[in-house]
């Protein structure tokens, strides 16, 4: 669940928190994978609107150590956003009479840099460029770009705990989202960790994770999900913030290979449009999403 992402939805489990369950796993340097994303119909505003989002999310990720304290990583994503509007008229309209859209096209690239000075701290910084418009819209403007910057400790344990924040010059508009970095083994087999990666799609949440077995594992996990977009050429953006609890059951078919599903729950959604600032409410509504991650 942007970015919905229940669910930038979904992304896979950190190899972090599966290094940390299976001994033998070592992080691959290349990864790909493909997320399916769907909602049921909310009714959005007071005129009589009605919406249903689909959504397909394809990303590939690298990294390579460069020494003991150095590694660089890249990666590069697209998402394809289906909006299903359906409306008492013939077209639908939002309250300023703003005309609804049916697709959105998201292409994401971002760097990363990790220092590691000792053995206990590690900070990673890592840019972010992304264009994100709807087919109302060209992307000649919808350009947005920014920056994650976070520093983690690592405790005699081997647990995890840091902050961070996300510098994020969006469409029209520049926020910062502050974050909490955390990978904690609670028990044996319970531990907490972020299942999202900071950007423009908001902070990393929190998800609660229990592995059943060496194969299987499950999770119940939040966060607020912001997803901002371009709808017209002369600067028109549309955004969707809203916060999203989700449960999740994982399978690893193989060191190489992961399967992940997810149910999910959106509420306190707001859709505004800028830069009139006109705001329309979304009803809660169901989700579920499939992620397939494949590493080499």
């Amino acid at each position: 669940m942007s970015n919905l992402a229940i669910i930038s939805l979904l992304v896979a489990p950190s190899a972090i928190a599966k290094s940390e369950s299976k001994p033998s796993y070592r992080p691959s340097p290349l990864s790909v994978s493909v997320s399916r994303i769907m909602t049921g119909t909310a009714s959005v505003g007071d005129e009589g609107n009605e919406l249903q989002r689909e959504q397909w999310m394809f990303d590939a990720k690298g990294s390579l150590a460069l020494n003991r304290q150095w590694s660089i990583g890249a990666g590069v994503g697209y998402d394809n956003l289906d909006y299903d509007w359906r409306s008492p008229s013939p077209k639908a309209t939002l309250k300023d009479g703003t005309k609804t859209w049916d697709k959105i096209e998201r292409y994401r690239a971002s760097l990363s840099i990790s220092y590691r000075p000792n053995k206990n701290w590690m900070f990673i910084l890592a840019p972010k460029l992304q264009y994100a418009y709807a087919d109302t819209a060209s992307s000649s403007n919808a350009q947005s770009y920014g920056a994650v910057f976070s520093g983690m400790y690592r405790f005699d344990s081997g647990n995890m705990l840091g902050f961070g924040a996300a510098y994020l010059n969006d469409i029209d508009e520049v926020r910062t989202v502050p974050f909490i970095a955390v990978n904690w083994q609670l028990t044996e087999k319970l531990s907490l960790g972020n299942p999202f990666s900071a950007g423009f799609s908001g902070p990393a949440g929190l998800e609660l994770s229990y592995q059943l077995s060496p194969d299987w594992n499950m999770g119940i996990g939040t966060s607020k999900r912001t997803n901002r977009f371009l709808i017209a050429d002369d600067e028109l953006t549309a955004e969707i913030e809203e916060w999203v609890a989700f449960t999740r059951v994982g399978w690893d078919i193989s060191q190489s290979v992961s399967l992940s599903a997810y149910g999910g729950y959106f509420f306190n959604g707001e859709l505004e449009l800028n830069p009139q600032h006109c705001k329309e409410a979304i009803d809660n509504q169901g989700a579920a999403a499939l992620d397939v991650t494949v590493r080499f």
